[in-house]
Formats: structure tokens, sequence, C-alpha cells
């Protein structure tokens, strides 16, 4: 196979020749923000979503971007041709946008005149195993000592690092994060739980990420009659949930089937948590079929 090609700074290069500078404030202060999208064989899944959201990123934290929407979402189109993960594909792929503030000695301060460092890559995204969506994950659950613009999808996860590999440790798939008692989301996920028959997650705002996958499953949900509240759990609604699922870009919609060593409702992937995955695939086909010029 081929060497991956990305794109850094205006040129397409293999991905071994990929170099950002020691004095890049991505690299000193995570003074970056990013996103990840999914490419269903070839096409973009809510391309405009995510860069609606990059471009919010940016604003939050007064980084210009290097380029205008159009010609990104041309980038990421040749991206994927250029990697053999085009339309004519038949594999999905992870799109990776990264942007940092760019190179300058070390300060506090923003620099003048510095351009941007603008990186690319996308690589094949392989099946997550059948067990998981059959039978369901386990989590564990947190407390949420991040800061409090978790809105932004900057480079600064070194609590999400922390947490999620505390959960792999613990044996588990996820960590789900809890501030002042109330249940906001994963550690790379937003989390939903249907309790006494309401769909439940915790509100857009400051304490947690809009996933993008997030959004589209509320309008899934909507579309099928499910009653929804955007409203936060408590610990003890999340441990007496009747269904328990996490959201993601690639993973779509996941059930739990365990939370701290407690079952979540039988123990196995309930009824409204199967309806939301299949129909979401369903709108993943739908927006393939109809495709936007960018994706679907």
């Amino acid at each position: 196979m081929s060497e991956p090609e990305v794109f850094l700074n205006g040129e397409w290069m293999p991905h071994s020749r990929a170099r950002v500078s020691v004095d890049d404030r991505g690299f000193v202060f995570a003074d970056a923000i990013y996103d990840v999208l999914k490419a269903y064989r070839g096409f973009p899944f809510a391309l405009e979503r995510h860069l609606d959201r990059l471009e919010r990123s940016a604003a939050a934290v007064r980084l210009r971007l290097p380029v205008g929407r159009a010609e990104l979402k041309r980038l990421v189109l040749e991206l994927l041709e250029r990697n053999g993960l085009g339309r004519k594909a038949d594999r999905d792929a992870m799109i990776y946008i990264h942007i940092t503030r760019g190179v300058a000695p070390r300060n506090h301060l923003f620099p003048a005149g510095v351009e941007p460092t603008f990186y690319l890559y996308a690589r094949e995204l392989p099946p997550w195993p059948e067990w998981m969506f059959s039978e369901g994950v386990k989590v564990i659950t947190l407390p949420d000592r991040r800061w409090e613009l978790c809105h932004i999808k900057t480079t600064g996860l070194l609590y999400n690092v922390l947490a999620r590999q505390q959960a792999y440790e613990a044996g588990a798939w996820e960590a789900v994060l809890v501030r002042d008692g109330k249940v906001t989301e994963g550690s790379h996920t937003n989390l939903f739980a249907v309790v006494d028959g309401v769909l439940r997650t915790h509100p857009t705002g400051p304490h947690i990420l809009p996933g993008i996958t997030r959004s589209v499953t509320l309008e899934v949900a909507a579309a099928l009659g499910i009653p929804v509240e955007e409203r936060a759990l408590d610990l003890d609604e999340l441990r007496r949930a009747e269904e328990v699922f996490l959201t993601g870009t690639t993973i779509e919609v996941l059930p739990v089937r365990e939370v701290d060593g407690r079952p979540v409702g039988q123990g196995r992937p309930g009824v409204v948590t199967r309806r939301l995955r299949q129909a979401f695939l369903e709108s993943v086909a739908f927006r393939k079929a109809h495709p936007s010029p960018a994706g679907c």
C-alpha cells in the first residue's frame, strides 16, 4: 500500500515528510482547534455542520482560519481521493482537520504576523466489532475536572485522555463525566439515557461538546416521535435509567449495557437505542443517495 498523503501548510506530501516546528503554539500551548468527521464510502457525513463547528471554535479562541469554507471543502474531497478513499472506495474513512495559531517564540500573548499551521489527514476507518452494538459496552463514571469551555473543540484534551485511560484500565469502554452531581458527557462521546420513558441528554452549553452525531440523533428521535428532553441527569438517574447509549462521529449510536458495574435495564441494548441506531444509519444511507456537492 502506498504511503498516505497529507496536507500541511499549502502542500501535499507523504505522511512521513510532514514536519511541524517545536515552536508551534499547538505543541507549546495546545493553542489549536480541530475537528473529526467520517466519510462513508467517500461521502463526508454532515460536512457543513462540522465546518460550522470548526468556525465557531476558531471564533471562540480568536484564531484565524487559513482558508475559506469552499476551499476547505475542496481540500477535504481531494484528501479522500489522494488516499484512495474517495467516492469509488468501498471503505469508510476518518478525516482530521487541525489548525494551530502558528509558529512563534514562546510567549503567552498572541503573536503578530504569524500564519496558522494547517494540517489535514485521512485514514481508513475499519468497522467496530459487531458485539459492541449487539451487546453494548461498559462505562464508568468519573469527576468532570475539565475547564469551563468544553464546547470549544480544542486540542487541550489531557483530562479526557486520563479519563479514557482510567476507563480502559477498569475494563470499561468509556468514562462518563460528572460535574456538580450532573452527568455531562463521555471523555470523547455524548451521552443519552432513557429515564421514565423520556430520552434525556445534557443541554448544549459550555460543559459539553455539541456533537454532530448528537444533533442528528436528536433530529432522528423527533422524527420517530420519541419524547426528548435536553436536561442534565443526576448520577442516580443515570444508574436507574432504562437505557443508556453514547453517540460520536465514529461510533454513531453505541449501546451501554453497564454503568459502574451495574447493568443498564435488562443488561442489553433497549428498544429505543436499537430504533435510533437503525434510523441513524438509514439517515446516512439517505444522505448518501441524495448528497450535497460536498458530501452527504
